[in-house]
């Protein structure tokens, strides 16, 4: 019985994984900073929470721009199906982000609340599958008999 394994490159290179590095550092640190103003309620965690995300969506933007033009003439173009998911889930994290720097525009308490704590959740847990689609290779069995 013969087997054949094949496995996917990464559809990130390397500049493009550079790239995606800030968002998946800076959304969990502006988590982190939400929480710890919520628990302390002083203002400048509220402060460097929306610093943290103005970096995080900026190289959410770099890498949406990227992910979209690599879906043509990048790695991504040999596997649509996890490019395209790739960048959907770039599209939802890069959108959630800037909806949550809205949100911590607010003033003062509001500024964080429910509504920012969850946002925050949302774009660390997209940043994090984002990561596992770009750099994760896929690998498919077949047998033969």
């Amino acid at each position: 019985m013969d087997r054949t394994v094949t496995y996917s490159r990464p559809i990130a290179n390397p500049l493009h994984a550079i790239l995606l590095a800030f968002p998946v550092a800076l959304y969990p640190a502006a988590l982190l900073s939400d929480v710890t103003y919520y628990n302390t309620a002083e203002i400048q965690w509220s402060n460097f929470s929306s610093w943290l995300l103005v970096g995080a969506n900026f190289f959410a933007g770099l890498v949406l721009a990227w992910a979209v033009v690599g879906l043509f003439i990048g790695r991504a173009r040999h596997s649509k199906g996890r490019g395209l998911s790739y960048l959907g889930v770039v599209a939802v994290m890069f959108v959630a982000g800037v909806v949550n720097s809205f949100q911590h525009a607010r003033d003062g308490w509001h500024s964080v609340e429910t509504l920012g704590l969850v946002l925050s959740l949302v774009c660390t847990v997209l940043a994090l599958v984002a990561a596992f689609l770009a750099h994760g290779s896929a690998h498919s069995a077949e047998k033969r008999a």
